[in-house]
């Protein structure tokens, strides 16, 4: 007797991988440059405090040490956790609804239906544009979460996925 054949692995709770679209990669770059703007601005931060108090005699550890154990691991964090998290981000475009999938800890899957839709921009920040990525800003009826953000799309990839949803609530208006 022959045994079945394996299951499609389904890392996204039930939502076959293969049936999610996932991100341009251009976006690991963006999260990376933004983290690392983040680090930076931490450690400058924590280098000024090191210096002020390098002459103090109650110092736990040497002039230096803090700002090398901050830079190291929001460093670490800047270069290792976009990557993680371009891997666990996925949507997918269905006939009456859009499915966003996120989450490297806590799995996210948001169901948006398009009949609740109520406006939709896309939009580029200074580092999205110089990276060719944008994002789609979906804002539904609602006051609680009524604006999801599908981040790291080609412009032309959320211009057509703007103008489809667009299109499908004209077409539900009439």
């Amino acid at each position: 007797m022959e045994s079945p054949a394996p299951a499609p692995e389904r890392p996204f709770g039930g939502v076959p991988f293969d049936a999610l679209t996932p991100l341009d990669p251009g976006i690991v770059r963006v999260w990376r440059l933004k983290t690392g703007l983040f680090a930076g601005a931490l450690t400058v931060g924590v280098l000024i405090w090191d210096i002020l108090n390098a002459f103090q005699s109650d110092r736990m550890l040497p002039f230096g040490v803090w700002t090398l154990i901050v830079l190291a691991i929001f460093g670490s964090l800047a270069w290792f956790l976009p990557p993680l998290r371009y891997r666990y981000w996925g949507y997918r475009l269905g006939d009456e609804e859009l499915l966003l999938v996120r989450g490297i800890f806590n799995r996210v899957h948001t169901i948006i239906p398009l009949r609740r839709i109520q406006h939709l921009d896309v939009s580029q920040d200074v580092f999205e544009r110089e990276f060719d990525v944008a994002k789609l800003i979906v804002h539904t009826a609602g006051t609680r979460s009524s604006d999801v953000v599908l981040p790291g799309l080609q412009q032309h990839v959320a211009e057509d996925l703007r103008d489809e949803m667009k299109q499908f609530i004209t077409d539900q208006a009439l």
